[in-house]
């Protein structure tokens, strides 16, 4: 695995989530400098060996809009 895909959502009570795409990882944060930070983290203890730690991290921002017709 070369890359790593997060999908990222503002969270309705402040800051924002991600959560991978294909593993189990999830980690929020209170802006988005703070998030990647946080990423970079989760994704070394979730790969603890560096041969088989992905290179990239891909963020994939969600942003849902809901609107009348």
């Amino acid at each position: 695995m070369t890359e790593i895909v997060f999908l990222v959502e503002e969270d309705p009570e402040g800051g924002y989530t991600a959560r991978a795409v294909g593993e189990a990882i999830f980690t929020q944060a209170d802006d988005l400098e703070q998030l990647r930070g946080m990423l970079r983290d989760a994704v070394r203890c979730h790969f603890p060996e560096e041969a088989s730690r992905p290179r990239l991290v891909r963020l994939h921002y969600v942003h849902d809009e809901v609107f009348a017709l």
